[in-house]
C-alpha cells in the first residue's frame, strides 16, 4: 500500500495551536510484505515507522518525503499521520479510507505530536480548526496559492515552545482571539482585504523572530510585495504567504535570496491510501 500525506503550515499567525492548512508537498509511506523499492527499508526510528509499529503495523516500510525537517512545515506530523493510516489500513482491511477512523487517528497522532494543529490538516486537507480533541474543516471561499520561503537553518519546535511565556496579558489574549476569529470568518467569506489584519499576532511570532531575524525580513518583504497575508509557519523559520494565483511567481521572486521558495497549492484531499 501507499499512504500519501500533505505537509502543513500551522498557527496562521494568531491561531496558536488552533489552525493549520495542508500544503501540496507530500510524504509517502510504502508498505510491502515481501519486497521494497530501492532505497529502503526506512530505519525503525523514523517517526512514520514508529507510529506504524505502535499501532501494530507489520511489513517492510519505505518513507519518501520532500518535506524539509525542522523548518515549520509539519514533517513529523505528516509522518505520524502516514504511519498511523498505514497501520489502521492493515487492521481494517479492504475498503478502509483514512477518515473512516479519523477521530481515532487524530487522537493517536496528537498524542505522539503533542499538539493537533499540524496533524489535523495533514489528515483532513484544507484549512482545519482544532481544539479539545476535535477537528473541523474551515470552508474556503478563496482559491489562492501559498508561497513558502524556506531558509537553510532550522529551528527546534520543543526549544521554540519552551521560550514562550507561561502567561500573557489580557490585552494580548483579546487581540489574538479577535484576529483568529476574524481570520476564520475572512477565509469563509472570501474577504481578502481582512486577511492582513486577521493574521496579526501578539503571542508567539515576535518572540520566535528574535531567534530568526531573516524570517522576520522575509515576512516583511512578502507583505511589501503584495501578499494578502503571511505568517511564521509553525515554529518557523519558514514563512508562508497567501496570494492570488496570478501574483505567486512575482511574489516568490521578491523574497530574500538567503532562502529558497516553493509555490504550493492548498491540498484539499488530506491523507490518501492506495493499494498496489
Amino acid at each position: 500500500m501507499i499512504v500519501r500525506v500533505p505537509a502543513s503550515s500551522a498557527n496562521l499567525g494568531p491561531a496558536f495551536d488552533a489552525l493549520g492548512v495542508a500544503l501540496g508537498l507530500y510524504l509517502e509511506v510504502v508498505v510491502s510484505g515481501v519486497g521494497i523499492p530501492p532505497g529502503g527499508p526506512t530505519e525503525e526510528e523514523h517517526p512514520a515507522v514508529r507510529a506504524f509499529r505502535q499501532l501494530g503495523g507489520t511489513g517492510r516500510v519505505l518513507v519518501r518525503s520532500p518535506i524539509p525537517m525542522g523548518r515549520g512545515l509539519g514533517f513529523s506530523g505528516a509522518a505520524r499521520v502516514a504511519g498511523l493510516v498505514a497501520a489502521m489500513a492493515q487492521l481494517k482491511g479492504e475498503g478502509f479510507a483514512p477518515l473512516d477512523a479519523g477521530d481515532e487517528i487524530l487522537h493517536l497522532a496528537t498524542a505522539l505530536e503533542g499538539h493537533a494543529d499540524n496533524v489535523a490538516p495533514s489528515l483532513h486537507g484544507g484549512v482545519v480548526a482544532t481544539a479539545g480533541g476535535r477537528a473541523v474543516p474551515v470552508p474556503l471561499a478563496l482559491d489562492p496559492l501559498v508561497v513558502v520561503w524556506i531558509p537553510s537553518f532550522t529551528t527546534s519546535t520543543d526549544h521554540s515552545r519552551k521560550a514562550l511565556p507561561a502567561t500573557v496579558s489580557m490585552a494580548d489574549a483579546v487581540f489574538n482571539v479577535g484576529r483568529a476569529t476574524l481570520l476564520v470568518a475572512a477565509l469563509t467569506a472570501g474577504d481578502v482585504d481582512a486577511l492582513r489584519i486577521a493574521t496579526e499576532d501578539r503571542l508567539h511570532q515576535d518572540r520566535r523572530f528574535e531567534h530568526a531575524p531573516p524570517a522576520r525580513a522575509a515576512l516583511a518583504a512578502g507583505l511589501d510585495a503584495g501578499a494578502w497575508c503571511g505568517w511564521l509557519s509553525g515554529s518557523g523559520p519558514t514563512i508562508a504567504l497567501l496570494c492570488a494565483r496570478t501574483e505567486a511567481d512575482a511574489l516568490a521572486a521578491a523574497l530574500p535570496a538567503d532562502g529558497h521558495t516553493k509555490v504550493l497549492e492548498i491540498d484539499r484531499a488530506g491523507a490518501t491510501l492506495s493499494r498496489c
